[in-house]
């Protein structure tokens, strides 16, 4: 099997990625994405204080799996230096690759010049990647946005900036800072960016199906696809199957194998707790729905939560039976 692409020297061997997503991009949900086959593992995003401060669930965050490999681990920051001896202090840990994020929109973060913060300032995007560059091993890649705000669309600037710096590779999500998470996305910048620099070039934004992937890549030429918000519930799409073409019987036995992942890796308390927010998307669309969901955000213990998916299940057999 021949490579799908570069991150440059590592071969990745599929083009379907797990965005790195708070609270979702864990080490169970990578797992199960990773069978299905997504070709690398990016971690959920660390800050660069959390780092700097040693702070343990920052470092908890960068837990991962000997086959998850090659593992990306994502950073956000805004001060030259610091963000530079966080990632110097996390590439001994051993990921393959680091990825400094520039699309995080929360007011919070962006705000204060971290994340889509830095897109207001190419010049010191171009600083840190020079630095960062020099002074690791692993490459250094980076997601961005479209820019700041509609009037600020500097995607081809800082793209450039990039690849001219070391960058191994850019993540492109069609959106601006102020649009966040709403109104569509634009996917003709990623095709421009494509175009612009050699580095491999990912999509983003608004994939939720297989004919948008396809409509991606033909649009865009991207090297790979980076699926977010659609892939919860949904980890289907990373073996080019729409939720149409799982039948209920696939779903619940993942339902309960992402349920004892969880419940291995946090404990069953924590676990049970943190699939919820899983288990209300995996059901998503099916038969009285609403019901079950309702009684799934009670659930406290594995067993409860397992007895609960068995008696749905018998009830979708006779509702498809009738």
């Amino acid at each position: 099997m021949n490579p799908s692409f570069f991150i440059r020297n590592i071969p990745l061997y599929g083009d379907l990625i797990l965005a790195p997503m708070a609270g979702f991009s864990d080490v169970p949900f990578r797992l199960i994405c990773r069978e299905f086959g997504m070709p690398i593992s990016y971690t959920e995003v660390i800050s660069m204080d959390g780092i700097l401060w040693n702070n343990k669930k920052t470092f908890r965050l960068l837990d991962f799996r000997p086959v998850e490999r090659p593992v990306v681990f994502q950073i956000l920051g805004n001060d030259e230096d610091k963000l530079t001896e966080a990632c110097r202090i996390i590439e001994q840990l051993g990921p393959d690759i680091i990825d400094i994020n520039m699309g995080c929109s929360v007011s919070d973060i962006a705000g204060k010049g971290a994340g889509a913060g830095l897109l207001k300032d190419p010049q010191k995007i171009g600083r840190i990647f020079s630095k960062l560059t020099k002074t690791l091993k692993v490459p250094v890649t980076a997601k961005i946005r479209l820019g700041w705000d509609n009037k600020s669309r500097n995607y081809l600037d800082v793209a450039r900036i990039l690849e001219e710096n070391g960058a191994a590779l850019i993540a492109v999500h069609g959106r601006t800072r102020s649009q966040f998470f709403f109104g569509k996305a634009d996917w003709d910048p990623i095709a421009e960016v494509k175009q612009a620099v050699k580095i491999p070039v990912i999509g983003n934004g608004d994939v939720k199906c297989i004919a948008d992937i396809e409509r991606m890549k033909t649009l865009t030429r991207c090297d790979g696809v980076m699926i977010g918000r659609g892939s919860i519930g949904n980890p289907w799409l990373f073996q080019y199957r729409d939720r149409d073409q799982v039948s209920h019987h696939e779903k619940f036995q993942l339902i309960q194998k992402h349920l004892a992942l969880m419940v291995e890796y946090y404990g069953e308390e924590t676990g049970v707790v943190h699939f919820r927010k899983h288990a209300v998307k995996y059901i998503a669309g099916l038969h009285n729905a609403t019901d079950l969901r309702l009684k799934l955000v009670k659930c406290t213990f594995e067993q409860e939560m397992i007895d609960l998916f068995a008696s749905y299940a018998e009830l979708i057999q006779k509702h498809e039976a009738a």
